[in-house]
């Protein structure tokens, strides 16, 4: 919700501090996302299970940039794209609260695959 203030014309402090921070996120999320692939979809799958993950991934992220694209024509700014993306987070963070957990197996690499 603040990143609109923190970009602006030139690189400054803010700038570099969500740059590292951005960063450190994209990285920090792929162990745990191979791991819940190696977990619900078995150790053999796993690998294109992550490759689906990532196209889908690159696929949200060009819709994403076409739409705030959009909006920065109509606007004039992105400030709208900022709140539109925010709001979207919040969604994001609040969905996986609705999921029931399955049940726990022993042997995770036993785990059948669907086709």
């Amino acid at each position: 919700m603040f990143i609109n203030g923190l970009l602006g014309p030139s690189v400054d402090m803010p700038m570099w501090a969500f740059v590292v921070f951005y960063g450190l996120d994209w990285t920090a999320t792929v162990p745990p996302t191979v791991e819940l692939c190696r977990r619900h979809f078995g150790l053999h799958a796993s690998g294109v299970v992550f490759g689906w993950i990532y196209a889908s991934h690159m696929i949200g992220a060009g819709i994403g940039a076409s739409v705030s694209g959009a909006l920065r024509s109509g606007a004039g700014s992105y400030a709208s794209a900022w709140l539109l993306t925010a709001g979207l987070c919040l969604v994001a963070g609040v969905l996986p609260l609705t999921m029931k957990r399955g049940p726990k197996t022993r042997d995770d690499d036993q785990i059948a695959v669907p086709l």
